[in-house]
């Protein structure tokens, strides 16, 4: 647990500049969504003072909208080209997203799946989590999706992703492209990252309650290098 939203970005910023200075080809599972956006800006500020060379680093991403192109200005690609990979030195034929706009989501799904194995795994996944539970966007449901996969949105979700469509929940898309739960767990490492106080009620689940489809981020106990990184907001009802 760290005081803040600025410490934990800036000590996750400094693990993933150090696992890219052990591992120079270090594949890296990247999220999207409000919580990474400081984790960025750190990052950001690593790599102009030397610290984080990204030439050589692959990036996969958690999830897309169905129906964006990468272009628009609501995806998850543009999300990450405006915090992230504009201003950093990413190979272009190394950064890897969903494409939301495919004409068949299912080879789509199939087409990222076989991406991820090519690269060799994902080395470190880095995840936030929606305040329903979810990871990527494995929604709550009585069964759980394993591989990459079209899920249908909840309303919080929406709703929680309206300041990428200005403010309107109507404008979000109803579905998206995601990881599925296996895919995620495969990763040989993963960091959950939780900030603020609306995130507190399921960070209490995930960690004092049992493994549930209901909470979607509660199969992380089941790896065997997952941690968790908060800040004091997030972790007042453990």
């Amino acid at each position: 647990m760290l005081p803040d939203e600025t410490a934990v970005a800036r000590a996750l910023a400094g693990r993933i500049a150090d696992a890219i200075g052990r591992n120079p080809r270090l594949v890296l599972g990247l999220p999207t969504g409000r919580t990474p956006i400081e984790l960025y800006r750190e990052l950001v500020a690593l790599h102009e003072k030397g610290r984080a060379d990204f030439s050589q680093v692959t990036t996969f991403n958690l999830d897309e909208f169905c129906g964006l192109p990468p272009a628009d200005a609501g995806s998850y690609r543009s999300f990450m080209d405006r915090h992230l990979l504009a201003h950093v030195n990413v190979t272009p034929g190394r950064v890897n997203f969903l494409n939301g706009a495919a004409p068949d989501a299912d080879a789509e799904c199939v087409r990222y799946e076989d991406a991820i194995a090519r690269a060799g795994g994902i080395d470190l996944q880095v995840l936030g989590i929606g305040t329903n539970g979810h990871i990527g966007f494995n929604e709550p449901a009585r069964e759980l999706h394993a591989r990459t996969h079209r899920v249908t949105l909840k309303p919080e979700t929406r709703r929680s992703n309206a300041r990428l469509f200005g403010g309107d929940p109507a404008k979000v898309p109803a579905e998206a492209l995601s990881m599925g739960m296996a895919t995620i767990l495969a990763a040989r490492r993963i960091v959950l990252v939780a900030t603020g106080a609306a995130k507190a009620s399921c960070i209490e689940r995930v960690i004092n309650g049992g493994v549930t489809t209901e909470v979607p981020a509660s199969f992380l106990q089941l790896h065997a290098d997952a941690e968790l990184m908060v800040d004091e907001s997030a972790a007042r009802e453990l």
